[in-house]
């Protein structure tokens, strides 16, 4: 008979076409996969995946592994969450997705009030702005920066907010303005420079492309350009300031998020209404009309 523990590798190896793939996935080594997808094979008695150089493909049989696989693991976080959502103290796991920056800047304060007024609740913070999956319980609350968040989530739009150009003070200082080039960073996610900037600064020279907030922060600290970011950072850094002359724009909103199952969990309630009142006080910081104390970086 097949272990029903198997399915989780059969559904893996199809996920990331392939057992190394897999074994990442998972935790355990690539011959931990192989080993269970032969064992799966074994006592169907149908081979699930063909492996060729590019990969395992799964065969008529391995699709069908794969569905059931996908049901059995729905019905599992389905149960999860439904648990989880009968849990009625202010105690036990929780855990946060933030974006790094956003932790730097503005939550750490937020946590540290959080933690001490809630010290049994074990909070866990996953840093990141890769998407996790809260329907398998990756993590229980997302603070997202998006204009259109997963349809599968709950919560509240809290805050809109803008965006500004930043520099040195020195390249400030050196800056003609006008139709002059202004040394410029472009971030590679972007299409490019706000048609509000171009009006204005028609002549950007872009000396540096990157492709993460981090970098650009760090080059814009380094002298090589101006760049533009979301307010709540360049007025939170004491090495940038905003470029005169400049307007600020639209930037995307802020998010607080659950699973619809997990919205009345106790725990999770506290920490978003917390979250959300903490963060709807910094509205003008956000909005780039108040200057915050820069943090020490």
């Amino acid at each position: 008979m097949l272990d029903w523990n198997d399915l989780r590798f059969i559904l893996e190896t199809a996920r990331q076409g392939g057992i190394s793939g897999a074994a990442r996935a998972l935790g355990v080594n690539h011959a931990t996969v192989a080993r269970r997808i032969t064992a799966a094979e074994a006592a169907l008695g149908a081979r699930l995946f063909d492996r060729l150089a590019t990969g395992y493909i799964p065969t008529e049989a391995g699709q069908d592994a794969v569905r059931t696989a996908e049901e059995v693991e729905r019905a599992q976080q389905q149960l999860d969450r439904r648990i989880g959502a009968r849990d009625a103290g202010l105690k036990g796991p929780l855990t946060v997705t933030v974006p790094q920056l956003m932790i730097e800047r503005i939550l750490a304060p937020v946590l540290r009030d959080f933690t001490a007024a809630h010290p049994d609740i074990d909070l866990k913070i996953a840093a990141t702005n890769d998407i996790l999956n809260l329907s398998r319980r990756e993590a229980d609350v997302a603070i997202r920066l998006s204009n259109s968040p997963a349809p599968t989530l709950v919560g509240r739009r809290v805050l809109e907010q803008r965006a500004a150009v930043y520099a040195t003070p020195g390249l400030i200082a050196r800056d003609p303005g006008g139709a002059a080039p202004l040394d410029w960073i472009r971030f590679a996610h972007w299409p490019g420079p706000p048609a509000e900037i171009k009006a204005i600064r028609p002549n950007l020279n872009v000396r540096l492309s990157v492709d993460d907030m981090l970098a650009a922060i760090g080059a814009a600290r380094a002298g090589i350009g101006a760049t533009r970011m979301a307010c709540f950072l360049g007025e939170t850094d004491p090495a940038l300031q905003r470029v005169p002359g400049l307007p600020d724009f639209p930037y995307v909103p802020v998010w607080v998020l659950t699973h619809p199952d997990l919205r009345h969990v106790p725990r999770i309630r506290a920490f978003v209404d917390f979250t959300v009142d903490r963060l709807r006080g910094l509205r003008p910081l956000f909005m780039g009309a108040a200057q915050a104390e820069p943090t020490a970086l």
